[in-house]
């Protein structure tokens, strides 16, 4: 009851308890609001410390360990539909008995990322265990930690949904790969020649081994584990992967048999073989190499002293060593130089300097400089070039313009302008010299070749100037064409040449003109380069 006292005063009955309770039941629910906000900022906070990247990522490597998938799921942020499925799929797809981890401590990679890098080894029933690396990735996500799990986590690199196989697989005795350890496929023009190394190389047969096989969300099977045996042996081969493309992409507008092969004249590495020919054609087989042998005939003469200055005569035909000899199309120069002979690819001239200056033993000794007639072992099986000792004049008039029983592969001609291009021939080799050896063959010391710079000047006159001049050449370029006559059918088309470190030669079975159909596709294969 509440009184009111006459000066104006509350009062009320019951004195101060009714104010002492009132305060006191308000001081507890002060203490129960400030001891419930105590304990639930200490639930969050416990809460908030117990979530970090390394914690969820212990949890997570438990749960796994244990085979946890409801666990795990729930660890992960947003985990696919299919989360079990991909698990299993794995375990039950290689009967895998047993799985430990080994995890590595949490790395940070921002204020909200990092990542966990473990170890798994898988045991498989009846094959033993599979073992490899991989990484945890993990994210905060709306204040919490958790897995940002993808299929890359099952297995580095894996995409979709894997179907997991133990196959029967053949592994070869040889793996080989391009210059820079990248794999070289076994098919295409380049196939023969990577079985010919890899039979040269090989100790044993290829074997068939038990191995882990994935096929990744529908794509090619894939080979990722082989058991009970080691992998094959890796070879690097000296073939360039970019040269490679640019000569095959060339070979496809040849308008028949052909073949380019590149060298690197600083080393005599092959740095391309695209062979339409069958087989080992471009290493292998022997071709008139027509008017591009003048390079060994003009070698000869610059030997013996003459230069690219050197005055020469150039009619349409001449009459030397009771051989007649005449020039493509009846063109004649008169009195010109020997660049200019060259470059218009007189074969009066040569002919006749051959029989009148040099007779066999010179130009015999100019052949074996530049390679013919010596055993080339460039890592599989190739045809030495053949350069007979001419029995007669005419045979050495023959002989000096690349007609008669002179014969080269591709290969060989494509050393004689990397020999122009670095002053000494190279045996052309596949593979370092140590495997050349190896498997069988020899490596000849580089031998020097005099007058190079005059034989530079003559191939690029060719190009600027002579028989190469129409063929869309780049700037930079020299060479030498060639029309191969043969005993019926049309002729052999050849170019040979070097640019940028790199010298080549470009064949066109019975293709006609060297002029019009070789050279303009050598330049296909330089802008092909580019």
């Amino acid at each position: 009851m509440i009184n009111i006292r006459t000066d104006g005063r509350r009062r009320t009955s019951g004195g101060g308890r009714v104010r002492s309770r009132g305060v006191k039941v308000l001081a507890v629910v002060l203490a129960v609001v400030l001891t419930t906000g105590v304990v639930a900022g200490w639930a969050l906070r416990r809460r908030r410390d117990h979530d970090t990247a390394e914690r969820v990522a212990a949890r997570y490597f438990a749960a796994w360990s244990n085979g946890d998938l409801d666990r795990m799921r729930g660890l992960a942020a947003d985990p696919p539909a299919d989360f079990d499925a991909q698990h299993r799929a794995l375990t039950i797809g290689l009967a895998v008995t047993s799985i430990a981890l080994d995890p590595r401590p949490v790395v940070r990679s921002g204020p909200d990322a990092a990542h966990a890098p473990f170890t798994v080894s898988r045991s498989l029933a009846g094959h033993g265990t599979w073992t490899f690396a991989s990484e945890l990735r993990l994210g905060r996500v709306e204040g919490r930690w958790r897995v940002r799990w993808t299929p890359a986590t099952l297995y580095p690199g894996l995409k979709g949904g894997g179907q997991w196989t133990v196959g029967q697989v053949r592994v070869p005795a040889v793996t080989l790969s391009d210059r820079a350890g990248r794999p070289l496929a076994n098919e295409g023009p380049l196939a023969p020649y990577l079985a010919g190394i890899a039979s040269r190389l090989g100790d044993e047969e290829e074997r068939i081994v038990p191995a882990v096989v994935l096929r990744d969300g529908g794509g090619p099977p894939q080979r990722v584990k082989l058991f009970g045996t080691v992998k094959g042996r890796r070879v690097r081969t000296t073939l360039d992967r970019r040269v490679q493309a640019a000569a095959e992409k060339a070979l496809a507008a040849a308008p028949g048999r052909a073949a380019i092969v590149a060298v690197r004249p600083s080393s005599g590495e092959v740095a391309a073989v695209a062979d339409g020919l069958g087989g080992l054609g471009a290493f292998g087989s022997g071709y008139p190499p027509g008017s591009t042998f003048k390079v060994v005939t003009a070698g000869a003469l610059v030997a013996e002293g003459a230069d690219a200055g050197t005055g020469a005569d150039c009619p349409a035909s001449t009459v030397t060593a009771q051989r007649t000899i005449r020039n493509d199309e009846g063109h004649a120069l008169g009195r010109t130089t020997l660049r200019d002979a060259f470059a218009a690819s007189c074969n009066t001239t040569f002919a006749q300097l051959a029989v009148e200056r040099l007779g066999p033993a010179k130009l015999a000794a100019s052949a074996r400089r530049f390679g013919f007639g010596t055993r080339i072992t460039p890592g599989t099986d190739a045809a030495d070039g053949g350069f007979p000792a001419p029995r007669s004049g005419a045979e050495l008039a023959e002989a000096a313009i690349g007609q008669g029983r002179v014969l080269a592969s591709p290969l060989l001609m494509a050393s004689v302008a990397a020999a122009v291009a670095d002053g000494s021939w190279r045996s052309p080799r596949l593979l370092p010299p140590d495997l050349v050896r190896e498997g069988g063959g020899a490596v000849p010391a580089p031998r020097p070749v005099p007058g190079t710079g005059a034989l530079r000047a003559m191939m690029r006159a060719v190009v600027t100037g002579g028989t190469a001049a129409g063929a869309g050449l780049p700037d930079g370029t020299s060479g030498k064409t060639g029309t191969a006559e043969i005993a019926s059918g049309p002729p052999h088309a050849w170019f040979i040449g070097f640019r940028d470190g790199l010298a080549f030669a470009v064949f066109v079975e019975t293709g006609g003109s060297g002029p019009k159909v070789a050279a303009p596709l050598a330049a296909r294969f330089l802008a092909a380069l580019r």
